[in-house]
């Protein structure tokens, strides 16, 4: 686990750092021991797939698991995750008709061998497993949401309502006296629910049964299951009824009975998806089991109530204190259902644990003597955004979170707020999708589900409202003469999982449109495939463009003419992240000039950039800087550092901390190669003082014009962006005279094949001193035409001028 290296500890006593690294080395231990539990419950899970399937028990469950690893030559494990998700049926399945509550349908599968685009030949076994599995997922989900062993029935009954005409649920927990306790119910009236709130440790009751021999009770039998069980309502109200043991950490102590109307037994299949779902309440029902069983102080029960009922990620923290009074720990006592830290867990999985616990490396931060503060003084704690990574499963999570902590009756009230880049990720991608004028698109084979992103709507000229177009409707808006080619790749694709890259052309309203398909298959462990992903792209206007170009001089105006659609792409990207103004602007009484001149070397945008804005306390923030590499990745880097160096300075960090920040955030979120260090310098000009602080990170020195000379400013520490966590980055100030120029630059400026880059920085100095220290009314295009960049590489100069006579205006 690590945190924010800006983050100092101090403050912190050696007593707290030491508790903290003990803890933090216990957590490993125990996150082995949770993975060893996690391993076991898949094993379970497993087995219980094929208890059901095969109708065997569960140690010949464990045989033929073992038997297939070994004939297969697999792990355990693998057979495992097989048996839960990746088998399917080789014989056809039948389409989904029908049928009446609690029936399957056993009419004879279709023919398959038929047409090429055809869907039924490619779907990954019979609608009846893919609807079970699609209700099991969102079953899971809404488990994961519920609040109460109440809204834990609820959900269990409108998931099986349905399917399987499901009437009534009632969840029982057995307490220490052998004493049944009715923890939730759905579809029960509160009468009959009072009745059987407690049930005594009788004989003949089937929910007891059920808990203590860990097998199912199905009562189908309305005439004889009333001469072996106690039953709940009249035989002739539910005629079925069946109790499921819910599956215990240790020993069972819960069941769920299902109530049904119809009087046709529990089929086979109805039985194993019972079982399946009672299964998946196994853990949020234990859960929900602690919290309505504990004995909560009436204070903390409130206010567990009131965040019960609120959005929002917020929790109720008791200090711990040493005998001494200090406060070594917090306990979290109430938790809103909407809490989620970084390792996923959620509401009331939070209540309980402790800060160090679960956040060691937290002791000794800002955050630490926030909390401490509001405790002692009562006032509102509202921390800065800060990064916190934590290690899961061997998967670093990062987050970035806002922190308040309020004082309430000698607890913390503290609540955050955890911003996300998802929407902007999302803006993005569309702009992109639209500029490439292409989208993506997606087919789950095993639940027959179909996503398009909106592009792709536009590039078949097709109403959103009609959804994604089916696989058989494809022949009806196809060329003729591409349908051969078409249905050929299809059979790749889909019968083999062969990557495609194919061209075709459709008909629309308002003429022919040529397209490109690129797709690749994702397969089961027989090489099936089992999802299809890839994306569409409208080629009409290349292709308008080639056959024009092929009336007349077909080789190399065709080239041409790819090649500018490309950049034309290209630049506009570009313009779209780094607009440059078109003249000199004025910012708190600087002239500011700024060039940008991309690289002639193919249409990869760079990751040079600036920035140039007035603060809110009327002062300049001026940022230059450089990615490594070119492409998407560089593009994506620069412009999360270019826009969160400009949010962090806004919200008033100072200038180490911010390059600080921003070195950890690229050492947590770069992931292309090319794209993972930067240069960067950052400059605050306070027009009052005349005066700019400024700090690097590996970036080219500043170049400073005064009485015609030109000098580089002595390098302060910083070593350049995602390097290391352990960069130092050291602020200097400049005061600026009239008439001063300072150059800020990147190193594609006076970069030369071949030539040493002190060479470089010489010739800049003397073009700078010649074009800037003579009084030329536009310098910055006489220094461009001095030095002449030879182009292999992104451009980027802002030029900063404090006028010998400054006109006070507000910045553009």
């Amino acid at each position: 686990m690590q945190t924010d290296p800006t983050a100092s500890g101090d403050g912190a006593s050696p007593e707290v750092l030491a508790l903290a690294k003990v803890v933090a080395r216990l957590r490993t231990e125990v996150a082995d021991l949770e993975g060893l539990a996690s391993s076991a419950a898949v094993l379970e899970r497993a087995k219980g797939v094929l208890m059901a399937r095969e109708g065997v028990s569960a140690d010949e469950a464990y045989e033929l698991l073992v038997e297939h690893a070994g004939r297969r030559r697999r792990t355990l494990m693998e057979e495992c995750w097989i048996t839960l998700g990746g088998i399917r049926s080789r014989t056809a399945a039948p389409p989904p008709q029908p049928v009446a509550p609690g029936t399957r349908s056993t009419a004879p599968a279709p023919d398959r061998a038929r047409s090429v685009f055809s869907s039924d030949r490619y779907l990954t076994g019979d609608r009846d497993d893919a609807g079970s599995r699609a209700l099991l997922a969102g079953l899971a989900a809404a488990l994961a949401d519920a609040r109460s062993t109440g809204d834990a029935a609820e959900v269990l009954h409108e998931a099986l309502r349905l399917p399987l005409g499901v009437d009534g649920v009632m969840i029982y927990t057995l307490d220490g006296a052998g004493r049944l306790e009715l923890i939730g119910h759905s579809g029960i009236d509160e009468v009959l629910a009072a009745q059987w709130q407690d049930i005594p440790p009788l004989g003949g009751v089937a929910a007891l049964e059920a808990i203590a021999c860990g097998e199912p009770r199905w009562l189908d039998d309305p005439e004889r299951d009333p001469e072996k069980y106690r039953l709940i309502g009249s035989p002739e109200r539910w005629p079925t009824r069946a109790w499921i043991p819910v599956p215990g950490e240790e020993t069972v102590t819960c069941a769920v009975g299902f109530f049904r109307k119809v009087p046709t037994p529990f089929g086979s299949d109805d039985r194993a998806l019972m079982q399946q779902a009672v299964r998946l309440c196994g853990g949020p029902l234990r859960v929900l089991e602690r919290r309505h069983a504990r004995p909560a102080d009436p204070e903390v029960a409130a206010v567990q109530r009131i965040l019960d009922a609120v959005s929002g990620a917020a929790i109720l923290l008791t200090p711990l204190r040493a005998p001494s009074g200090e406060v070594e720990d917090y306990r979290i006592e109430a938790a809103a259902p909407d809490s989620v830290d970084v390792a996923g867990r959620r509401g009331g999985q939070l209540v309980g644990r402790r800060i160090l616990e679960t956040y060691p490396t937290v002791a000794g931060t800002p955050l630490w003597q926030g909390y401490l503060d509001a405790l002692d003084t009562g006032a509102t704690y509202e921390g800065e955004p800060f990064s916190y990574q934590e290690v899961t499963a061997g998967i670093p999570e990062t987050s970035v979170y806002s922190v308040r902590a309020t004082r309430l009756a000698g607890r913390l009230m503290v609540s955050w707020i955890r911003h996300d880049t998802t929407a902007r990720e999302i803006r993005r991608l569309a702009t992109m999708q639209r500029l490439g004028n292409l989208g993506w698109a997606d087919w789950n084979l095993t639940t027959d589900t179909i996503n398009w992103s909106d592009q792709v709507y536009a590039i078949f000229d097709r109403p959103p409202e009609q959804g994604p177009m089916r696989l058989e409707e494809l022949p009806q808006h196809l060329v003729p003469d591409d349908l051969p080619a078409l249905a050929d790749a299809v059979q790749r694709l889909l019968g083999d999982g062969t990557p495609i890259d194919q061209s075709f052309r459709i008909g629309i309203a308002d003429g022919v449109r040529h397209l490109r398909i690129v797709a690749e298959a994702e397969t089961d462990a027989y090489g099936t495939p089992v999802e299809v992903h890839g994306f569409f792209q409208d080629l009409t206007p290349q292709r308008d463009t080639e056959l024009a170009l092929i009336e007349s001089e077909r080789a190399v105006l065709v080239q041409r003419g790819v090649l500018q659609a490309e950049r034309a792409i290209a630049a506009r990207l570009q313009h779209a992240l780094l607009p440059i103004p078109e003249q000199s602007i004025e910012l708190v009484g600087l002239r500011v000039d700024i060039a940008y001149v991309p690289s002639d070397t193919g249409v990869n945008v760079g990751g040079d950039w600036y920035s140039a804005i007035e603060l809110p306390d009327k002062s300049a923030l001026f940022v230059v800087g450089d990615v490594a590499g070119h492409g998407l990745g560089a593009v994506g880097t620069m412009a999360q550092l270019r826009f969160t160096a400009k949010g962090m300075i806004i919200t008033g960090s100072a200038l180490p901390d911010a390059m600080g920040r921003l070195n950890t955030l690229l050492l947590h979120t770069a992931t292309a190669p090319s794209a993972t260090t930067a240069t960067m310098i950052m400059a605050r000009y306070s027009p009052v003082e005349r005066r700019l602080a400024w700090v690097r990170a590996g970036h080219l020195p500043p170049l400073l014009v005064r009485g015609g000379v030109a000098r580089f400013l002595p390098l302060p520490e910083g070593n350049l962006l995602g390097a290391s966590f352990d960069s130092v980055y050291a602020e200097v100030t400049l005061d600026l005279e009239p008439g001063d120029h300072l150059l800020l630059y990147t190193d594609g400026l006076i970069e030369v094949p071949g030539e040493d880059m002190d060479c470089g920085l010489g010739r800049l100095a003397e073009a700078a001193a010649g074009a800037m220290g003579g009084g030329c009314p536009d310098p910055l295009p006489r220094l461009l035409a001095a030095l002449h960049p030879v182009g292999q590489d992104d451009v980027c100069v802002l030029a900063i001028h404090l006028p010998a006579e400054p006109e006070q205006r507000a910045g553009t």
